[in-house]
């Protein structure tokens, strides 16, 4: 069967484009969705993938609309692999079905993982020279007069754990680390 996959990443884009490149392999179901490629945790990439059988193929427009992240993209594609079902990314043109399409793909996934890791490792070197020359002060440390009060409030149930990093104008995982250290102090 003949499956596409098709995501925007919000309400307000169009997938126009997406399907008027996808109409020419006559596909039988199709699969939309309007949200983020963040993580693989969508629900529209979920049903597609099982509902996808042995002998399946799924089109997508580029290999960006699948998945954000290489490891995302080779993820999947290992999942498809192992159901038997191939891949055709319109845009790069490549069809995993094919030996050359492997390849390819593994290549790609191969590079962005090189880059990857060299940008970390210039990250790294930045920061040490940014440390020596005194430049670079880290993360500036969390200060609130506000915490205890909107911490009460938060193990009353009052507010939740996301209102309480909203109102204290910090990131999940850093209240999780505040809490952790509440905890043990």
């Amino acid at each position: 069967m003949k499956i596409a996959y098709v995501r925007v990443s919000t309400v307000e884009q169009n997938e126009a484009r997406q399907l008027e490149s996808l109409e020419k392999y006559d596909i039988e179901k199709w699969f939309t969705e309007k949200v983020s490629a963040k993580d693989t945790n969508r629900p529209q990439l979920k049903q597609m993938l099982d509902f996808a059988r042995d002998g399946d193929t799924i089109y997508i427009h580029d290999f960006s609309r699948l998945a954000r992240s290489t490891k995302d993209l080779l993820d999947i594609v290992e999942t498809l692999n192992s159901k038997g079902i191939s891949l055709v990314s319109n845009k790069e043109s490549i069809d995993t079905s094919t030996p050359t399409g492997k390849l390819m793909l593994t290549m790609i996934g191969a590079i962005n993982e090189f880059e990857r890791t060299n940008l970390l490792e210039r990250q790294r070197e930045g920061i040490a020279i940014a440390k020596r020359n005194g430049k670079y002060k880290g993360r500036k440390p969390f200060s609130s007069d506000r915490f205890d009060e909107l911490y009460a409030e938060y193990l009353c149930r009052k507010i939740s754990k996301s209102e309480l990093a909203k109102q204290l104008g910090i990131s999940r995982p850093t209240l999780d680390r505040l809490i952790r250290e509440k905890a043990n102090s």
